[in-house]
């Protein structure tokens, strides 16, 4: 395979997904890439990609998931964001672009960023002091997989402390995070008794 692009993040080489779209449009003539959306709402975006060869076979596929709101992107375009790295995945699934990762620049830079925060919010609560079950990034991320295993979705008044909780962590102030956990831990209470 011919040696593509990459971008560095941390000191790891990365082929961002443009580039391997493109690689896939010029070497894969009458192969296709079909994106198939599993579940959309104001909330979440869920999208598989598909790469079928010239034989309408399938021979990779690739799942992403967005959250409106969730970054700067997502703000105005987590369907399309969805969409994209979607495609990044099943492509590289189709062994395009993974000398180094099958992650995305994007994936990697998201996973870097999350990395960080939670680093910030575990200090952020030990310095408070307070005896709490787990940080806001892990519950987060709890929150997250009871939602995908129960296939669930939370209330209004859930869904607008998950957001403030996602859109603001590492910001907020003590009090606001201690509200916030508690909030989170709720939730998740709530969801692992269904």
């Amino acid at each position: 395979m011919d040696k593509l692009k990459t971008t560095n993040i941390k000191g790891k080489e990365y082929v961002e997904v443009n580039t391997r779209l493109k690689y896939f449009r010029e070497k894969f003539a009458g192969y296709g890439l079909v994106s198939e959306i599993i579940k959309l709402d104001d909330k979440v975006a869920i999208i598989k990609a598909i790469v079928i060869n010239d034989k309408g076979v399938v021979v990779a596929q690739g799942l992403a998931r967005e959250v409106n709101g969730d970054g700067m992107v997502n703000k105005t375009s987590y369907v399309e964001n969805c969409e994209t790295s979607a495609w990044g995945r099943a492509l590289a699934n189709f062994g395009i672009g993974i000398d180094n990762s099958v992650a995305s620049a994007d994936e990697v830079e998201q996973a870097i960023k999350q990395q960080e925060l939670e680093g910030k919010l575990i200090y952020s609560v030990k310095e408070i002091g307070v005896d709490v079950p787990g940080s806001i990034v892990s519950l987060l991320t709890d929150i997250d997989n009871l939602l995908r295993m129960k296939n669930q979705t939370l209330s209004d008044d859930e869904y607008k402390a998950y957001m403030y909780a996602k859109n603001n962590r590492g910001k907020m102030s003590e009090d606001a995070e201690t509200r916030g956990i508690a909030k989170l831990n709720g939730i998740v209470k709530r969801l692992e008794n269904i």
